[in-house]
């Protein structure tokens, strides 16, 4: 396995407390440990605002904690009921694996990843938005390592986000390393700048996909029940916050996300959030998405109504008459 190809000397908070070796056991550090995020080449963000983890450390062979941070008020993860976005958890899950990759298992700049799962599950008294950013803990495990020649080709991840503590969130993903000659041949002739994109479509009204604006909709009607065509807007600031040669899969997440609050008819915080990408999701073909309610035997709806009145909603995407994403939410009832 290769050695970590970035160091540096910050320390998690509470995990280490740099003393002068003089110092008797037990002093104050002489020092505050100053705050910073990782480098954002190493999430894959051109964006430093859009950069989650702040630290790291290895506690043993494929075993890490990490430190992120939440902020108050986000210009895409917005809160909900109060609470912070589920989906900048999974967000924060995605920029993990990047980082490890990258930083403990020499996996090159450059390479490209495929995201081929991606799961989620929020506490909801945990992620509340309090009267400072979130700190948060990342407990994460990394398994089933895939090697060829020496080089690392991917893993799978499993973190767990804590938070004062008290657990947060739960979830984690499988990513494959692509290096980029293979990725050149795997993508043919598209890349980013040279790949055709469809004209942008009109939105679906922003206050029924629980969205306040319309730039940040990524659903257009379509005359059919609980079904519309992806909206891909690339001159989105975070969703692209770099170009791309297909569509995010954070994109995908928000459709699904979105799906979801137009067929239960409200917005609500999402608990579960359980992805699968199945193939790219090319730019210039149209996209489908599919929400369908779980039948189920809860009162009055049929949407299948769940302990506490949750309610679990299944997406799939699909292009060129095949699948390529699906997605299964549960969310919680509305805040009255």
């Amino acid at each position: 396995m290769s050695a970590s190809t970035y160091r540096t000397t910050r320390v998690i908070p509470g995990l280490t407390h740099p003393q002068h070796p003089s110092a008797p056991a037990g002093a104050a550090p002489l020092f505050q440990p100053l705050t910073s995020t990782v480098p954002k080449e190493l999430v894959h963000r051109a964006s430093v605002a859009e950069v989650m983890l702040t630290d790291w450390a290895r506690r043993g062979e494929h075993h890490f904690v990490l430190a992120a941070q939440w902020p108050r008020g986000h210009s895409f993860f917005t809160a909900i009921d109060g609470c912070h976005d589920p989906l900048i958890a999974a967000e924060t899950i995605r920029q993990t694996g990047l980082f490890l990759a990258h930083a403990e298992y020499g996996v090159p700049l450059g390479h490209c990843f495929l995201v081929s799962d991606l799961h989620v599950t929020v506490a909801p008294a945990q992620m509340r938005v309090g009267a400072a950013p979130a700190s948060l803990e990342l407990d994460v495990r990394v398994g089933d390592v895939k090697e060829r020649r020496g080089e690392v080709t991917g893993f799978r991840i499993d973190v767990a986000i804590h938070r004062d503590g008290h657990l947060a969130a739960t979830g984690g993903g499988t990513q494959t390393c692509i290096s980029p000659r293979v990725y050149q041949r795997l993508r043919a002739a598209r890349g980013p700048g040279s790949t055709q994109v469809l004209p942008l479509t009109a939105p679906e009204p922003p206050q029924r996909v629980g969205r306040m604006s319309p730039m940040d909709v990524v659903l257009s009607p379509l005359r059919a029940p609980d079904r519309w065509q992806l909206r891909v807007d690339t001159r989105h600031p975070v969703l692209f916050d770099h170009p791309l040669d297909h569509v995010p899969g954070m994109l995908l997440i928000e459709a699904a996300r979105q799906a979801t609050t137009a067929t239960l008819g409200h917005a609500s915080l999402p608990l579960t959030v359980a992805s699968e990408f199945l193939r790219y999701v090319e730019l210039d073909t149209p996209c489908t998405i599919q929400a369908t309610p779980t039948t189920g035997t809860g009162t009055g709806t049929g949407t299948g109504t769940g302990p506490g009145g949750n309610r679990t909603v299944h997406i799939t995407a699909r292009q060129n008459q095949t699948d390529v994403f699906r997605c299964t939410l549960t969310t919680a009832p509305p805040q009255k």
